[in-house]
């Protein structure tokens, strides 16, 4: 059972969104900086604009988040320090001594403040940590929570705590690739969803199932939804039916055919020499080639983009006969807006498919709909009860 005091995403109508704010010139710090704001709430605006001030560099973003977690954690502020303490080692290199204790101070803090304990999921020889978390009262149905590309399920403790208190049992785990499951188990990324998925059903013994999928776990939720069919609706939030594609959009823009022509071809000198420039000139990029080498355990740019070419749903889609749900935002950075597009179109043999894109209006427009989880959730919850039988059309 969760904390009833901790912190949860506010998701009634009417709530006030935390908004989607200009905090930083570089869209990807400006995106991680409205991320953490996210997760801590409106109070924290003006500290993280004020740190944002001050960051040039990634560098710069590592230093500046751990003191305002140092300062924040002799506050009292156990959330902010908890959250700072993410935010500084989501930009740490692998090798960096700092990035374990880091990770450390954020699972303590924010389990003790939401009350929860992992559970260990055998999987492969190794485990899973996931969160089983009940309702108050008889739950209105079960949902299992993925994250995305190296996320932790800790992360979205808010947001699970209000999943929970709608009413549903919430199932939340780290797999391959991700949070524990990575850093403790050492377990890489694995385009087949559907075996950490089935593990964990099998686990918890649960045969009637909605899957949320959060970012690149919107695509890896529809993988898992085609070959399970205990997920019975399954959420894409965002959609990411293509990861390679939002890779190449990063690092340069309309670059996705020629890498993907050049993986056809195994041409591994070319690759790695591109990916080097591309590291050269944009620190994002080279950023994003060290963690994405780390989260799929491979040693070059060309197997990591090997490993990224793999996560697809394209060949998958059409076995899906699930009740769908694809959310996307009208501005993601991440994700283009021709894939949600794509992905329903694909869905030939869903029982359902439905699709809701936020705008700026909603302060929802961004990646994962970032500045207003609130309305996502609503979405999600909305769009559940327009699945359940008593709400179904009679003969």
């Amino acid at each position: 059972m969760m904390m009833t005091q901790a912190p949860v995403i506010e998701y009634e109508p009417g709530s006030t969104p935390v908004g989607y704010h200009r905090l930083h010139p570089d869209v990807g710090i400006n995106f991680q900086c409205n991320r953490f704001l996210q997760l801590i709430g409106p109070d924290a605006l003006e500290e993280i604009r004020a740190a944002a001030s001050a960051i040039g560099t990634y560098a710069e973003w590592i230093e500046t988040f751990l003191a305002l977690a140092t300062r924040a954690r002799e506050e009292q502020r156990i959330l902010a320090g908890a959250y700072y303490d993410r935010a500084a080692e989501f930009f740490m290199r692998p090798g960096d001594a700092r990035r374990a204790p880091a990770r450390a101070r954020f699972l303590r803090d924010i389990r003790a403040l939401y009350g929860v304990t992992p559970v260990n999921v055998p999987y492969g020889g190794a485990a899973l940590p996931a969160y089983d978390l009940a309702p108050d009262g008889p739950p209105r149905g079960t949902i299992v929570v993925t994250g995305g590309f190296d996320e932790y399920v800790e992360e979205g403790l808010p947001l699970l705590a209000a999943t929970c208190r709608a009413g549903y049992r919430v199932i939340a785990f780290d797999g391959p690739g991700q949070g524990g499951a990575l850093e403790g188990a050492r377990l890489p990324l694995t385009p087949a969803w559907e075996e950490p998925v089935g593990a964990l059903l099998d686990h918890f013994e649960v045969t009637d199932v909605t899957l949320i999928g959060i970012s690149l776990g919107g695509g890896l939720a529809i993988r898992a939804a085609a070959f399970d069919d205990r997920v019975r609706r399954v959420v894409a939030a965002d959609v990411l039916d293509d990861f390679l594609e939002c890779l190449a959009r990063q690092a340069v823009p309309g670059a996705a055919p020629a890498l993907r022509a050049l993986l056809a071809a195994r041409a591994r000198p070319l690759v790695n020499l591109a990916a080097r420039l591309a590291a050269a000139r944009k620190p994002l990029a080279d950023w994003g080639l060290r963690q994405g080498m780390h989260v799929t355990a491979t040693s070059t740019p060309y197997g990591f983009f090997q490993a990224a070419r793999a996560l697809t749903t394209r060949s998958v889609s059409a076995r899906v006969t699930a009740d769908v749900l694809l959310l996307a935002g009208t501005d993601d950075h991440y994700v283009p807006s021709h894939q949600l597009h794509r992905q329903a179109a694909a869905l030939t043999r869903a029982r359902s498919v439905s699709t809701r894109t936020f705008t700026a209006a909603e302060q929802a427009h961004n990646h994962c709909q970032i500045g207003n989880l609130g309305a996502a959730l609503r979405a999600v919850l909305t769009w559940l009860d327009s699945l359940a039988p008593e709400n179904q059309p009679s003969g």
